[in-house]
């Protein structure tokens, strides 16, 4: 089993901040993804001064700590899958999404509201 984390649950596992329940379990027996657009958005937030190290080394710290791995799933494929995601005008959110749902309706640990408004496999 695979599940995927969005941008804000990998910077609070690196800034040592609190996991729902239902996401620490799912945690601990799935095989941890993260989309390549959440790396740029990494990267997007220490371009702007939100985040005190780069994308890289977060993933880094995250692929040491828990196994974390970048998915290379075919962009065009999940660019494709965006199309369909009109329900959020954010990038990096309609692509996370995707990127999950390219992937077998994979779940998402996320604990963004309007996400899991969208996403019924947003696990949090």
């Amino acid at each position: 089993m695979i599940a995927y984390l969005d941008t804000h649950t990998a910077i609070k596992l690196v800034r040592g901040g609190k996991i729902g329940r239902e996401a620490s379990r799912l945690m601990r027996k799935a095989e941890l993804l993260l989309a390549p657009i959440a790396l740029l958005e990494l990267e997007y937030l220490f371009e702007i001064g939100r985040l005190t190290i780069p994308g890289k080394d977060l993933i880094r710290k995250l692929e040491h700590e828990i196994g974390l791995k970048l998915c290379d799933l075919p962009f065009p494929a999940v660019a494709e899958a965006a199309l369909a995601e009109k329900w959020t005008r954010d990038i990096f959110d309609r692509l996370l999404v995707a990127q999950a749902k390219t992937n077998g309706l994979a779940p998402l640990i996320s604990a963004d509201e309007h996400i899991a408004q969208h996403y019924p496999r947003t696990v949090w």
